[in-house]
């Protein structure tokens, strides 16, 4: 490690002191970089837009402590630099959802290896700490009632794109322990699970503000499937509240933390409240697998996570209700609000 990441003090002021955020024109990188810039961090951004938006960042577009890059990390001329003046690096930047990946699998992959590879060789020559966003997508098909960070993965057939983002992810949680053992680059690993609030958009296939855009619009609430497959979400607001605490954790180093909520239900229970709860009078619809996926298409019947570890580690456990994300996801969506 270099005496350049020895003199750094994350877990201490923050003030004055310098933050990564890739893909932080993202849903969960705008989150996370706005309460960065309030708890007086100075942040830089570097986003590629190719699923974020500068919107996303427009409350604190003009913030001094704010700079933002438009680029890949691959092609990120000054990215060594900005890692070695940094305190913490957040990466975030990823081709995100199934949807996305089973449209461009080549791309997806190459995106989600390319650009952490460039962060982690950047953050490697600097010794500047990383924390690396996986996904709930890495446990596969485990059969198991609560995933668990100790746990085998089960991954799917090569031939089937859905499994591309599981494993493009899985192989960045390898890379980012690599660098740890060979480079003693201190990693934190965090698997998120369904996280949803304002700011999200169903363009990739995104659940719930998919359902919450229908519901508001009095049309059909499309579920692929026979809506069993059941499901936890996460508020982002408790996602970023997570992810800072494990930031500012030595003890978080080198480890793997689930962070999602606990509330259960299937996708027909979650249409059904999103319709009690916006007061909709859209009517369900049960797509079958077959007409909205490719051949093959394989969905997890639960994804469930266990996060005793995040809370043993931090103290702090989600806990904001399904209800509250979508009232807050509806408030986003409405015309004339948010996403307009």
């Amino acid at each position: 490690m270099s005496n350049t990441s020895a003199n750094r003090n994350p877990a201490g002021d923050s003030a004055g002191q310098q933050v990564v955020v890739t893909g932080g024109a993202g849903f969960i990188g705008s989150h996370l970089t706005e309460r960065l810039l309030a708890d007086g961090w100075r942040v830089v951004v570097i986003d590629d837009l190719s699923t974020g938006s500068l919107a996303n960042l427009a409350a604190v577009a003009n913030h001094p402590g704010l700079e933002i890059i438009c680029s890949k990390l691959s092609t990120c001329a000054r990215l060594g630099e900005i890692g070695a003046g940094s305190a913490f690096i957040f990466h975030l930047a990823a081709a995100v959802g199934v949807e996305l990946i089973l449209k461009e699998p080549l791309a997806a992959i190459q995106t989600n290896l390319r650009e952490t590879e460039a962060i982690l060789e950047a953050a490697s020559r600097s010794g500047t700490p990383l924390l690396l966003t996986s996904t709930s997508e890495v446990y596969g098909k485990s059969p198991k009632l609560w995933l668990e960070e100790t746990d085998d993965l089960i991954i799917g057939q090569p031939h089937l794109s859905r499994w591309a983002y599981s494993c493009s992810k899985l192989m960045d949680e390898f890379l980012a322990f690599a660098h740890a053992r060979t480079r003693h680059l201190p990693v934190t690993v965090v698997r998120l699970f369904n996280t949803a609030g304002p700011r999200q958009t169903g363009r990739h296939g995104m659940v719930l503000p998919r359902f919450v855009a229908a519901a508001l619009e009095g049309q059909p609430i499309r579920i692929f499937g026979d809506g069993t497959q059941t499901r936890c979400f996460c508020h982002v607001a408790d996602t970023v509240e997570a992810l800072l605490r494990l930031q500012r954790l030595p003890a978080a180093r080198g480890e793997i933390f689930n962070i999602g909520g606990d509330e259960e239900l299937s996708m027909s229970a979650l249409a059904e409240r999103v319709v009690a709860t916006l007061s909709s009078k859209s009517v369900i619809q049960y797509i079958p697998y077959q007409d909205a996926y490719p051949a093959g298409f394989e969905e997890m019947p639960r994804r469930r996570p266990s996060t005793a570890k995040l809370e043993r580690i931090t103290g702090f456990r989600p806990g904001r209700r399904l209800g509250e994300i979508i009232v807050d996801v509806a408030e986003w969506l409405r015309p004339g609000r948010g996403a307009g």
